[in-house]
């Protein structure tokens, strides 16, 4: 019984979100790069777990920033940073 539970609990605290920022127009792609920096730099401060940070383009004008983090997090985070969207990564 205490085995299923450690396993369930680590599951939960493991499962990761993306959280995603857009920015459009002929500058959202040096905004999304310089955005992407102020991320990282959120992450360091406060001492949280980052996976990952990136930017994507879309199309010539759709970029996006985003970081990939704890579930766990995710209530917190959102609050302070207020991403666009966010995605269940697998």
């Amino acid at each position: 019984m205490i085995c299923l539970f450690f396993i369930i609990s680590l599951n939960l605290t493991m499962d990761k979100i993306k959280l995603i920022w857009d920015f459009r127009g002929p500058h959202g792609k040096n905004i999304a790069i310089h955005h992407e920096k102020h991320l990282k730099e959120f992450f360091e401060i406060e001492n949280k777990k980052l996976f990952k940070s990136g930017t994507e383009t879309l199309n010539e004008s759709h970029h996006l920033a985003y970081v990939i983090i704890l579930k766990k997090d995710l209530d917190e985070i959102k609050l302070i940073l207020k991403p666009h969207r966010g995605e269940i990564v697998d």
